[in-house]
């Protein structure tokens, strides 16, 4: 996924929102499989698990059995076609997510050799934050940066002010 490019800029912005309000003595479970940032966070001294490429919007079993402090989701919600439902599933209280937001100037992502790197859903600020709240989480800090890319022409430049990332860190709602 990422042979030709590494988004150390996107990285180090959740690098950062991470550490403001996660320790490295809380256990992690990041969503999807063993990646370049889930390595990172171990760098730092965070204890992370994966999980291991199930199907989330059908199998919610590592949500529902891990006994992990914080659920992180970096850039997985818009691939799931029902994301509401593992939100719900979510059995720790903690909840540090980030999604690319949908760009009026750029159609969904969608790989055409890897069925699974696909953007079924590319939201809005407010729809994560509605859909996290429904789903029973309370917003407790939240930030946005651009993705700027080295080319010429019009997209290119409204990258470079227009907010492509947006973060979240969460914690679940008291019954």
């Amino acid at each position: 996924m990422y042979e030709k490019t590494y988004p150390s800029k996107r990285f180090q912005h959740t690098l950062d929102f991470l550490k403001k309000h996660i320790t490295p003595e809380e256990t992690i479970l990041d969503l999807g499989v063993e990646n370049p940032f889930s390595k990172i966070m171990k760098e730092q001294g965070y204890s992370v698990e994966n999980t291991k490429g199930e199907d989330l919007d059908i199998d919610y079993s590592s949500l529902t059995t891990s006994d992990a402090e914080v659920v992180t989701a970096f850039e997985i919600f818009e691939h799931l076609l029902a994301p509401f439902n593992p939100l719900r599933e979510i059995k720790a209280d903690k909840l540090v997510a980030s999604i690319p937001l949908k760009l009026w100037f750029s159609p969904a992502y969608q790989s055409k050799t890897d069925p699974w790197d696909r953007h079924y859903h590319e939201f809005e600020d407010w729809q994560f934050d509605w859909l996290l709240e429904k789903a029973g989480w309370e917003i407790k800090d939240r930030a946005k940066w651009t993705n700027p890319v080295k080319k010429l022409g019009l997209r290119p430049l409204l990258r470079s002010f227009t907010p492509r990332y947006y973060i979240v860190y969460a914690v679940k709602k008291q019954l």
